[in-house]
C-alpha cells in the first residue's frame, strides 16, 4: 500500500524504524474499534474482529502509522494535552483515506463546499470520544483551537492523497525529495 510505504520510509528517515513483528500486534477488541496506536509501547493494534476488508485494513494502518508518525516527530503529550491528541486525529482523518469522496458515500454521508473538511472535523471529534473520557465539548473545542494548523500539515505526504494514485505521487515525490540538494 503506498500509504504504508511512504510513512514507513519516513519514520525510517526520521529515525523511528518499524517492524512488523514488534510495532504491529492483531487483537480482539470491544466495540466498533478498528484499531489503535500505543504510544507507551510503540505498537499499533489492529482489531482484527472487527476489520473485514483488505481495504479497510490499508485504512486502518494509514491512520495509525499517521500517529505513529507524529509520535517519532513531535513530543506529543498523548495523555494530558488534547489538543496534542486533536492534531494527530485531525491529521489521520485527512491523509489516511478515511474522508475519500468514495468512503463518504458508503456511510451515506456527502456534500458539496467543505465536506472534507467537515468530515476530517467529525472523525477527529469521534476519535477523541472513542480514547479519552473527555467531553462532546471538550474534543470539539480542542479541534477547532488547532484545526488550521494541523489539517494543513500535510507531512510526509505534501498533499491530501485523494486517492492510491496520489499516494504513490507523494511516495516518489518523498523519494526524491533530497535528490537536488544532493548535487550541490
Amino acid at each position: 500500500d503506498p500509504y504504508a510505504q511512504l510513512l514507513l520510509e519516513a519514520m525510517k528517515h526520521s529515525g523511528c524504524t518499524v517492524f512488523n513483528d514488534r510495532h504491529f500486534s492483531c487483537e480482539n477488541c470491544d466495540g466498533c474499534v478498528s484499531g489503535g496506536f500505543d504510544s507507551a509501547t510503540s505498537q499499533i493494534v489492529l482489531c482484527q474482529n472487527n476489520i473485514h476488508q483488505q481495504s479497510h485494513m490499508n485504512r486502518v494502518v494509514t491512520h495509525e502509522l499517521i500517529h505513529a508518525f507524529d509520535h517519532c516527530r513531535a513530543h506529543v503529550d498523548w495523555y494530558k494535552n488534547v489538543k496534542h491528541l486533536a492534531c494527530s486525529e485531525i491529521r489521520a482523518a485527512n491523509l489516511s483515506g478515511d474522508c475519500t469522496l468514495m468512503n463518504e458515500i458508503a456511510r451515506f454521508k456527502f456534500g458539496l463546499k467543505g465536506h472534507h473538511q467537515t468530515c476530517v472535523r467529525d472523525r477527529a471529534i469521534r476519535s477523541i470520544l472513542a480514547v479519552r473520557k473527555v467531553s462532546k465539548e471538550t474534543a470539539e473545542k480542542a479541534v477547532d483551537e488547532v484545526f488550521d494548523a494541523c489539517f494543513n500539515d500535510l507531512e510526509p505526504f505534501g498533499r491530501i492523497p485523494h486517492s492510491k494514485k496520489d499516494a504513490k505521487r507523494a511516495y516518489r515525490d518523498f523519494q526524491n525529495r533530497d535528490r537536488y540538494n544532493a548535487n550541490l
